[in-house]
């Protein structure tokens, strides 16, 4: 994964999905990396282009202690946009990366065709809390304060029932830089959006846990009441974290409100959206050759197909395409179906599956298959990916 120079700082960032899909950028929250969203990503990658990055002096990205104000980490997202060459793009931010979102779909708002906003607000006072928390942490680290934050970040339940998650979460939040995460305490401290973010026009999404002691659901509704024709969803069984402790139900909510924007609704419109599934998966010139070339006889048939496999089956958000490519692949090799696993093989790759998974996938599927099954695989990942193999 690459670093970009932005504004004087390296960005570290992760775009994954068909190079033709419309773009999804998430933004992380203050102590956290693109990893935080690493559950919610796989129910989107298929459809969507999506655009993960480090925050400056987060994770992987460069550090730079200079003063550092929101519209400045705004100008962050807008530089690695222009510079990956992204016209606009949905903008999914949480806590830290919500503020970014709604001071740049105030700065640049042709660069937010929507926004969804995740356990953030518009101010969180005070100043001086957040300056004794830069000081803090300037000195001692951010060890002081991990084991303060995780109750607040994380339900007692969850904790008790995912701890492997939570300590990977705190052993993420020990890492990173002590400038990088005082700096921009220091700009949520200096942070005051409220009169500007009815501004804002890009249609809105507020989400926030029920149980969110940091941001809580009083902020949510402030955000709601201030965009214009902003929605707002409260989830239940969660606090602040909640790309971590709740990423089916967050994804889930993202999916219909994207699809909402893009017209994607209604049971009429099974075969569109089932046309943009195939599409985003096989890609645009396979499925278009395919309808152009169905005339009378296999029109209907194109049909099923879109509505049932491409809508009903991988437009299903409870499986990730990345799954549903793992699973399509293992089928096809156990009923030597060599034209569908051709189809699906590098499709797979642009689901996120690697040479390593695939080859892996083809040493199992033969276990339980057979030999003979896994030596045709073996032949027609080669004959497909030829030099990629390599």
């Amino acid at each position: 994964m690459p670093r970009i120079a932005v504004n004087g700082v390296e960005l570290f960032y992760d775009l994954a999905g068909p190079e033709s899909a419309p773009v999804i950028a998430f933004s992380n929250s203050l102590g956290t990396s693109l990893d935080m969203w690493d559950a919610v990503v796989p129910a989107f990658i298929g459809r969507y282009r999506c655009l993960r990055y480090d925050t400056r002096g987060h994770g992987r990205s460069g550090s730079v202690d200079v003063a550092v104000t929101i519209d400045d980490l705004a100008a962050d997202l807008a530089g690695l946009l222009g510079a990956l060459h992204i016209e606009s793009a949905d903008v999914v931010g949480l806590s830290l990366g919500g503020m970014t979102a709604q001071a740049l779909a105030i700065d640049a708002p042709g660069k937010v065709r929507s926004l969804v906003l995740i356990a953030t607000s518009a101010y969180l006072p005070t100043r001086e809390f957040w300056k004794n928390r830069a000081d803090t942490v300037r000195k001692d680290g951010t060890g002081p304060i991990a084991d303060m934050l995780m109750p607040r970040w994380f339900t007692a339940p969850f904790r008790e029932r995912a701890p492997e998650a939570v300590d990977r979460t705190r052993q993420g939040l020990m890492a990173i830089d002590r400038a990088g995460y005082a700096r921009c305490c220091e700009a949520i401290g200096g942070m005051d959006l409220r009169e500007r973010i009815g501004k804002i026009m890009a249609p809105t999404l507020v989400l926030v846990g029920a149980e969110d002691p940091v941001t809580t659901p009083a902020m949510a509704e402030d955000i709601r009441a201030r965009v214009p024709g902003a929605e707002l969803t409260i989830l239940a069984n969660a606090a602040h974290l909640v790309s971590v402790e709740r990423p089916d139900a967050v994804a889930a909510h993202l999916h219909a409100f994207l699809d909402a924007q893009a017209g994607i609704v209604g049971a009429n419109d099974a075969f569109h959206r089932g046309l943009a599934n195939r599409k985003a998966v096989l890609g645009t010139e396979h499925v278009d050759r395919s309808l152009a070339t169905a005339g009378a006889f296999g029109a209907r048939w194109q049909d099923l197909i879109a509505r049932f496999a491409w809508d009903e089956i991988w437009g299903d958000p409870a499986l990730p395409h990345k799954t549903r490519s793992l699973l399509t692949l293992a089928m096809m090799v156990a009923l030597h179906r060599e034209e569908e696993f051709k189809l699906h093989v590098r499709a797979a790759l642009r689901n996120g599956i690697t040479i390593a998974e695939l080859a892996a996938l083809i040493r199992q599927a033969a276990v339980y298959s057979g030999v003979p099954a896994g030596n045709a695989a073996m032949r027609w990942a080669r004959e497909v990916l030829g030099d990629e193999l390599k």
